[in-house]
């Protein structure tokens, strides 16, 4: 691993002043686990490593009624799912974080990370997409919102500029008639990336759905929200006709390629078949004798 210097700030102020001092060669670690791996790979050589895991605002994770959940960037995602409350109220958030890694990396990964990373392939982000997340971004002269389906610009790429960082991500809290879930496949059941995530989340009134959010990973160089097929959910029982011809036009959304994970016609046929089972899953978490996450 190349030589760097390293930087622990307490404050967001301080830290986009590093940013802004050493611009494009300084990178922010919210866990690690991915920018540790580049930097022996090589494939990335920052000058500047600034550790966010002691800025209080990034660790923060809290749950407002009126304003829904914070979840600070460097918050691990052990925090996520170990938190009853969030779990109860944001399922769809859970199953992702639970994907990430394995358990060690769990107690060091955060989802913010994750996002920032860029990676279409990221596991948390269709969760997020799905539950209307807005990334909150702070820079030297202001502070700013994005909603997480506009943060991935490309593979690798997104929306934060050198001298910014990612605080957290603010999602609305879910009325009492609303859930969510994350399935994804891998060859492999953990520490593995995943050739296609679905996130979604619904909102019922019996068995019908009201309103519904689906978001694609793994499946375009970006995530991909399927609104066609979240559309023509709306006022349908979710019976096994609509929700076939839902995971249709999810898969019609994707635009994958032939890689050596998988060939782009497997992966739109797994979109559908996710699709159908996300929806199937979160519909079962509405129930009134469903326990458990």
């Amino acid at each position: 691993m190349h030589e760097f210097s390293y930087h622990a700030p307490t404050s967001v102020n301080e830290a986009i002043n590093l940013l802004a001092t050493h611009g494009a060669k300084a990178r922010l670690l919210c866990g690690g686990t991915d920018l540790i791996i580049q930097m022996r790979a090589g494939t990335q050589q920052p000058s500047c490593v600034i550790d966010a895991k002691r800025i209080s605002d990034l660790r923060r994770l809290s749950l407002d009624p009126a304003t829904g959940l914070f979840l600070g960037a460097a918050v691990p995602c052990v925090e996520i799912y170990q938190n009853e409350a969030v779990a109860s109220r944001y399922p769809g958030l859970v199953d992702a974080a639970k994907l990430i890694g394995s358990v060690q990396i769990r107690d060091r990964a955060s989802v913010g990370g994750n996002l920032a990373n860029g990676s279409p392939a990221a596991d948390s982000v269709p969760a997020l997409i799905a539950l209307g997340a807005v990334a909150r971004i702070a820079g030297p002269d202001r502070e700013r919102t994005v909603p997480v389906e506009k943060f991935v610009v490309a593979p690798g790429r997104t929306v934060l500029k050198a001298d910014e960082l990612l605080v957290g991500m603010q999602i609305p809290l879910p009325p009492a008639n609303a859930s969510s879930a994350y399935l994804r496949f891998t060859p492999r059941n953990e520490m593995d990336i995943a050739v296609v995530g679905v996130g979604v989340a619904v909102k019922m009134s019996g068995e019908g759905c009201l309103e519904a959010q689906i978001a694609l990973g793994a499946v375009g160089p970006t995530q991909i929200v399927a609104k066609e097929a979240a559309t023509y959910l709306a006022g349908k029982r979710l019976d096994e006709a609509t929700l076939e011809h839902a995971g249709r036009l999810a898969a019609q959304a994707a635009t994958p390629i032939d890689d050596t994970r998988g060939t782009a016609e497997f992966r739109r046929h797994i979109v559908s078949v996710l699709t159908r089972r996300a929806l199937l899953a979160t519909a079962a978490r509405l129930r009134p004798n469903h326990s458990g996450n």
